[in-house]
């Protein structure tokens, strides 16, 4: 089975003016389809093409370059589109809401973190908030459209919420501001969509 766009849950211009909708049509219609198109050239006719996107990131080392680098971006894009939302925003009060008091200092403290992930990443790539192994939150980030899913990632751990801090994200409404991007970010983030995938991860 070759591996496809997914469609969005809401239309291109649903989270303006936090993102505006000439970036998520060619962030999605473009970006997104060509690492579909790319994978599935780059797996075609081998085992990969069994596999589920997870699997695949999970033995990644297994794989040259342009599986890595384009599966990784159709995986972390899909999580992209998903923990999105017209009527997102605000503090979780959820379960989720609970562990990043519980575990990472407050809300407060964690879009600090979170932030500064993303602000700190040298050219291109994405922030990410994780499940590890334990069962416990962490805040991380991975160069390039790699993830913490990857056996080659430096953090590893189950990816429930990831902000992609590529300058084709925002570049189109915010320029080189990559800070109020992410600020405006928070406004959109579609909590229980992260708390569902956080109670998934904790099984």
């Amino acid at each position: 089975m070759a591996f496809e766009l997914p469609k969005l849950n809401y239309a291109p211009n649903a989270l303006v003016p936090h993102i505006d909708e000439k970036t998520m049509e060619i962030h999605h219609g473009k970006h997104h389809q060509a690492y579909v198109t790319n994978l599935n050239n780059a797996i075609a006719n081998t085992d990969a093409e069994k596999l589920s996107i997870e699997e695949i990131c999970k033995t990644i080392s297994k794989y040259p370059m342009p599986v890595r680098n384009n599966g990784g971006g159709h995986y972390n894009h899909t999580l992209f589109w998903e923990i999105m939302s017209p009527t997102g925003g605000g503090i979780p009060t959820n379960e989720i809401g609970k562990a990043i008091e519980a575990e990472l200092g407050g809300f407060e403290n964690f879009k600090k973190d979170f932030s500064n992930a993303g602000a700190t990443r040298f050219g291109s790539g994405w922030a990410w908030l994780c499940v590890k192994a334990d069962g416990k939150l962490c805040v991380c980030s991975t160069p390039n459209q790699d993830n913490p899913l990857m056996d080659i990632a430096d953090c590893k751990g189950t990816p429930i919420l990831g902000m992609d801090v590529w300058e084709h994200a925002y570049y189109l409404n915010y320029q080189n501001r990559r800070p109020d991007y992410m600020n405006a970010f928070f406004n959109v983030i579609n909590w229980s969509k992260v708390n569902e995938l956080y109670l998934a991860a904790k099984k």
